[in-house]
């Protein structure tokens, strides 16, 4: 019965070995003369010097987060203290699938510059091959360390060997140590790669673009090696862990539905809801690679059309290798889950469903910022008004695009419900995930071709080579846009399965917001998304005003830099964006992890339950108009540099309405790459944090109501419920008696 188990890591092992064999290939290709070799030097130590002094921050909080829960396991009897195994695991595993990205994206950058001086196609072939790398190694990590972990805690505490009863249920609740340490990191370097790159591409855009009228990636603009360097640790890194904290939340929250699933007569024991959402992550795999190895291009061919190709017959091949999946794994007759009778056609059904949200999700993404369509048209009209009416139709079409996609995901919602309740839910979004491979594989190629045309640039390469770059670089730039989308859309539908997740650990039934403090825990978390928003973005804000000084110090200070004799001093502006992102990464962290944990162990979990829909609902919302909108007027100002019809007349680089379609992507750069998709991991992060103290805070017989709130002359008291007594009594002292004994003493 358990060595299917072991196919499960034995794919991640596959996926990883494409991944050192693509990398190796990648690595063999022309790296161009010593000019470009010394250039993509600088931009590769500039990601390397960052991602240490980051992960020197995040390995001293794993190391406290870690002895938290290790004290926590260890005094009480819900959980365990070998959570923190998982933990450790899941932190480290996730900053290997940034760093895996971002390592192999320093060595496809200049690899693409130097295949563009031959074709397109060739440039398209390394770019994506090291997107390819990024994608089938994230996957493999996850599905490798997921699978092991639960083979692992499967054999400690299940002896019996059943799916059912409350050793299970510890085995799983352990296993969520493995998703917390993933998103938790995952977390910080999304918002501080998104600070840092944000940071130097507004500084280097509002001097050098609007100020000095040069290129984006001329060599004389001091921010341009911190810009590059940006791409690589925010758009590659960060991305590569915020993925694999999605793939690895998916996955578990379906686990741990598939446990209240009654089912009998399987080959598994009663484990095969359990252990579907793993073998369609393995199988995924597969999938991804058949759609990998689909994506060619001719010289003047349509590259979208070729990615879209790829991403398609991942799809296809999905869909079809789960029917026969499910059919094998669950067996015939009908399950139950908290009273929604299924079957196995009805799974499929619902996994189906999933596929076809994340597509529609891509697709609608792409049509709100894809250069030509009417939405950045109209952005692009309204450049030719002025900076106001730029800002304006940005923010116009960004509200819009929250229309059809939430529609979309209402009705995945309803439809995946209906095919087999909360798990269809679950399992849904496990078959949008099972492609993440090739989803990661178009996102990644975008920066990789945007940093081989800032390379192309800075060295001087011939015309034709920065044009076949930014034909890469444009559609990369509408992929980044796509892939965001099916990153909001798996998120939503991975923590509405981890919110059904947290309601089962804590035994309650519903979560009623006719009450006073379930509906003030409402609007909190409706809350959240805007000051975690408002931190990044002003990060974003304060790093660029001291880049802009900085490079206006420069080309004010240093003689000959606009003659291009004098060297600019790029090692300052890489050190600016570095302070900045490690400095202010850590209040939007703080609020994400500590929210849930004050408001769970103070208020218990019906109110913790009102926190999570609120920020799950306005998380979705901001994360959708934020992204959309910053692609939109990303693409808007691309539009002016390929040549644009503005009125009846060509507008180009350097006209007015150029100018103010620049000042439209500095106002979108902190939305879409900082603020927009840290809300992914937000969302995730919250509701996985509440999955793991849900066994502290559960509700106890007799408690599944509120406890009631007394006006009494002038002051509210709330009647004390058991679980808050022992949060007061009992984990605050330890928590104190942890911070002296550790941090002080």
């Amino acid at each position: 019965m358990t060595n299917y188990l072991y196919a499960v890591p034995a794919l991640g092992i596959f996926a990883l070995l494409y991944t050192w064999l693509r990398a190796g290939w990648v690595t063999r290709q022309d790296a161009g003369d010593a000019r470009m070799t010394t250039i993509a030097g600088f931009i590769a130590d500039g990601a390397i010097a960052f991602l240490k002094a980051e992960y020197k921050v995040l390995a001293l909080f794993g190391l406290i987060a870690g002895a938290f829960l290790f004290y926590l396991g260890s005094t009480s009897g819900n959980s365990s203290p070998v959570i923190v195994i998982a933990f450790i695991i899941g932190a480290v595993f996730s900053a290997l699938a940034g760093f895996i990205g971002m390592k192999i994206a320093t060595k496809a950058n200049v690899r693409t510059a130097q295949a563009a001086k031959t074709s397109l196609s060739t440039a398209l072939n390394v770019s994506f091959s090291g997107g390819s790398v990024m994608g089938m190694g994230v996957a493999g990590l996850a599905v490798l360390g997921l699978g092991s972990l639960f083979i692992v805690f499967y054999k400690m505490f299940v002896p019996s060997g059943l799916a059912n009863g409350t050793e299970m249920e510890k085995a799983l609740e352990v296993l969520t140590g493995f998703s917390l340490g993933a998103e938790s990191i995952a977390l910080f370097a999304r918002v501080g790669g998104g600070i840092y790159t944000k940071a130097a591409d507004v500084g280097a855009d509002l001097v050098g673009k609007v100020e000095a009228g040069i290129p984006e990636d001329d060599p004389r603009n001091p921010a341009t090696i911190a810009d590059n360097v940006g791409d690589n640790v925010g758009d590659v890194a960060g991305m590569g862990a915020d993925l694999f904290g999605s793939y690895v939340a998916t996955i578990l929250a379906t686990m741990v539905l598939g446990r209240e699933v009654t089912v009998t007569g399987d080959q598994f024991g009663g484990l095969s809801p359990i252990f579907l959402p793993m073998a369609i992550a393995g199988m995924g795999i597969i999938a991804s690679l058949v759609g990998i190895l689909c994506v060619r291009v001719k010289e003047g061919g349509n590259v979208q059309s070729a990615l879209n190709l790829g991403n398609y017959i991942s799809v296809i091949v999905s869909a079809v290798a789960s029917y026969f999946l499910i059919m094998w794994i669950l067996p015939s007759g009908t399950f139950t889950i908290r009273s929604i009778s299924f079957d196995a056609l009805h799974v499929f059904y619902a996994v189906v469903v999933g596929l076809i949200v994340g597509t529609l999700m891509s697709i609608i993404t792409e049509y709100y910022t894809a250069m030509g369509k009417r939405p950045v048209m109209s952005i692009v009209q309204q450049s030719s008004t002025g900076h106001a009416t730029t800002v304006i139709g940005g923010l116009a079409v960004g509200m819009e695009s929250t229309v059809l996609p939430i529609l979309v995901l209402a009705a995945g919602i309803v439809l995946s419900f209906k095919a087999a309740g909360l798990y269809g839910v679950a399992i849904a979004a496990a078959g949008m995930m099972a492609t993440t491979a090739m989803q990661l594989a178009i996102d990644a190629f975008g920066p990789i071709a945007d940093n081989a045309g800032g390379i192309a640039e800075m060295c001087e390469l011939p015309k034709e080579v920065r044009e076949r770059t930014d034909i890469l670089d444009a559609v990369g730039n509408t992929t980044a846009a796509t892939g965001k989308g099916f990153a909001i859309a798996s998120a939503a539908l991975t923590s509405l399965a981890l919110f059904a997740a947290f309601m089962g650990t804590a035994h309650i039934d519903t979560i009623d917001i006719s009450n006073a403090e379930v509906l003030a825990g409402l609007f909190v978390g409706a809350m959240i998304p805007f000051i975690f928003s408002a931190l990044a973005i002003k990060a974003v804000g304060e790093a660029a005003m001291a880049m802009v000084q900085e490079v206006r110090r420069q080309f004010r200070e240093i003689p000959g830099i606009m003659e291009g004799t004098g060297k600019p001093e790029y090692e300052k502006c890489v050190a600016i964006s570095t302070e900045a992102a490690i400095k202010k990464m850590i209040a939007p962290g703080a609020i994400a992890l500590l929210s849930p944990i004050i408001v769970g162990f103070l208020f218990g979990p019906h109110v913790l339950g009102g926190l999570l829909a609120g920020v799950t609902v306005s998380g979705v919302l901001m994360a959708m108009f934020q992204s959309n909108a910053g692609g939109a007027w990303d693409n808007a100002k691309k539009s002016f540099e390929k040549g644009v019809m503005v009125n009846g007349k060509m507008e180009y680089k350097g006209s007015d309405a150029h100018k103010a379609s620049v000042t439209g992507d500095t106002v979108g750069d902190p939305f879409k790459d900082t603020s927009g998709p840290s809300m992914n991991i937000l969302i995730k992060l919250m509701s996985i944090v509440s999955l793991v103290i849900a066994p502290h805070i559960a509700a106890k017989d007799g408690e599944r109501g509120m406890a009631p709130v007394q006006l009494e002359k002038d002051r509210v008291e709330v009647a004390v419920r058991p679980h808050v007594r022992y949060a007061f009594a009992e984990v605050a002292p330890a928590a104190a008696h942890f911070i002296y004994t550790v941090l002080v003493k």
